[in-house]
């Protein structure tokens, strides 16, 4: 077991406290333990409470000690957390009673008082130690935290975290919680002088079983696995008239970034969404002008060092369609022989034949309504603001026209996706008489049977591996665009085969 990480620092009043429980927000998950340790008044109570309003948006939400029920539960937007006070407790076995031994899976427990059941703790926790620091003032304190176990690796990045904001004059910054996406990447807006940024966490992204020729899924389709590709594509597009979020400061190595803040307006509307068309309109004018320019495959990211942008070739193609097979069919009671597994891959292979051999360009591969935001003041396609783009790759220009067109997350009218897809057809001939509108339609069928058939399996995942049950709420809306796209007759071996073999989601 590797040895305590620990790091102190002075908090002058309960809004420093309130910084530092934000920022330790960014960081943690479920199943994660954190204590609150420090004698009675030292704010452990205020401690917690800034941390659970964080999590929860709300900064009137009222959070009770829980001194007298012992635990407390709430269902927060990121993960369920517990509240636990054990100052009455006399003995680790009568956590048992009050249902913190075990602690609950999938949840985040915030402990004060530990040292009351010390011999029940996880190895695995952070403790946050308070203490009085009176020559600094009534209300000051001093905080120290240890990580033990795996946590000693989140307390070396919120130090990391805490210096990053420091060196770029963010310290006393307001923080505000913004949802994540599913991704290991997390985000906060931060005020300061009546003006807003954007703050991601973005770590590493570990890499996960060798299990695709010897390589982590996200390796085998090239995902993004640092913060790197984020800034050199943020740039390259920016460069080129189109609008991401300026960089203000950026590590690097640690990934962490102080980014332009676009705001909130999106390309949708109303309550179920759906899209707005003069704004979708634009982000489909806006694909039609990146995909007719020339676009570098190696970009720079700071002196003498580039970034090459990897190519979305059949073999990723088909690792993310395996996923299907994987997650999705066990789901629906099909267990994939290796029959089954042969004639789907030969399938497969024979089909992306046709988006190997065709024309490469940018693909930004997330390109639908949780990743546009829509800026009224800019002019043209700059009114579309992007900011998902890490994962892109070298690949066919189909592919990000079936992510805005046949969104995973909101129902996109049939007939606005032809009059949409019309509408880039045209543009792309009206500067290129060389298009070809039937190949690109093909190419469109193709792209969108591989998207749907990854998402199927994706969210399959993210509900048993991940604990993230709401993805599935989509499956019955992608099994539709799937359908749409099998109709095209150059998929009419693969509608036969997925009749004959996958079975529709759960509506």
């Amino acid at each position: 077991m590797s040895a305590p990480t620990t790091f102190s620092l002075a908090l002058s009043n309960e809004t420093a406290t309130a910084h530092l429980m934000a920022d330790l927000a960014l960081l943690i998950g479920p199943g994660d333990v954190i204590t609150l340790s420090g004698d009675l008044g030292t704010g452990k109570t205020a401690a917690a409470r800034a941390l659970i309003r964080y999590l929860a948006g709300d900064d009137a939400l009222e959070v009770p000690s829980p001194t007298f029920t012992l635990a407390q539960d709430y269902d927060l937007p990121p993960f369920p957390l517990v509240h636990a006070d054990l100052y009455r407790v006399n003995e680790a076995a009568e956590l048992e009673e009050i249902g913190l031994s075990p602690l609950p899976e999938g949840t985040v427990a915030l402990i004060e008082w530990p040292e009351r059941a010390s011999a029940a703790l996880p190895q695995d926790r952070i403790d946050i130690a308070l203490n009085y620091r009176p020559a600094l003032g009534s209300t000051a304190r001093a905080a120290e935290i240890t990580g033990y176990g795996k946590a000693t690796a989140q307390v070396a990045r919120l130090k990391a975290l805490r210096q990053f904001l420091t060196d770029a004059g963010f310290a006393d910054a307001n923080r505000q919680r913004m949802a994540g996406d599913a991704s290991t990447r997390s985000y906060a807006r931060l005020f300061r002088d009546d003006s807003a940024v954007i703050l991601m966490n973005s770590p590493r992204r570990p890499d996960g079983p060798a299990i695709y020729d010897g390589k982590s899924y996200s390796a085998a389709v090239h995902l993004a696995e640092d913060v790197k590709p984020f800034v050199a594509i943020a740039n390259g597009l920016r460069e080129r008239g189109f609008s991401t979020p300026v960089i203000h400061y950026a590590d690097l190595d640690a990934g962490f970034l102080i980014t332009e803040d676009f705001g909130s307006a999106g390309v949708i509307e109303d309550d179920p969404p759906r899209p707005i068309t003069e704004r979708y309109q634009a982000a489909a004018d806006l694909l039609a002008m990146l995909h007719r320019e020339p676009l570098p495959e190696v970009l720079p990211l700071a002196p003498q060092i580039t970034y090459a942008m990897p190519a979305f070739d059949t073999d990723a193609l088909l690792v993310e369609l395996g996923l299907m097979l994987e997650w999705y069919l066990p789901d629906r009671g099909v267990e994939p022989g290796n029959a089954m597994r042969a004639e789907f891959a030969a399938m497969w292979r024979d089909l992306l034949s046709k988006p190997a051999a065709a024309a490469k360009t940018w693909v930004l591969r997330d390109f639908h309504s949780p990743n546009l935001i829509w800026l009224d003041e800019r002019q043209g396609i700059a009114k579309v603001g992007i900011i998902d783009f890490q994962d892109a790759v070298l690949g066919p220009a189909a592919y990000d026209l079936v992510s805005l067109l046949q969104d995973a997350r909101i129902d996109v009218p049939e007939s606005l996706e032809l009059a949409l897809l019309t509408r880039y057809i045209k543009a792309r001939r009206a500067s290129d008489d060389m298009f070809d509108p039937a190949g690109f339609a093909e190419l469109y069928a193709i792209m969108s049977a591989q998207r749907n058939t990854r998402l199927l399996g994706t969210f399959a995942r993210l509900n048993r591996r991940d604990g993230k049950p709401h993805y599935l709420r989509h499956q019955p809306r992608i099994w539709t665009y799937l359908s749409r796209s099998l109709a095209h007759p150059v998929l009419s071996h693969a509608r036969e085969w997925y009749s004959a073999n996958v079975p529709p989601p759960n509506s």
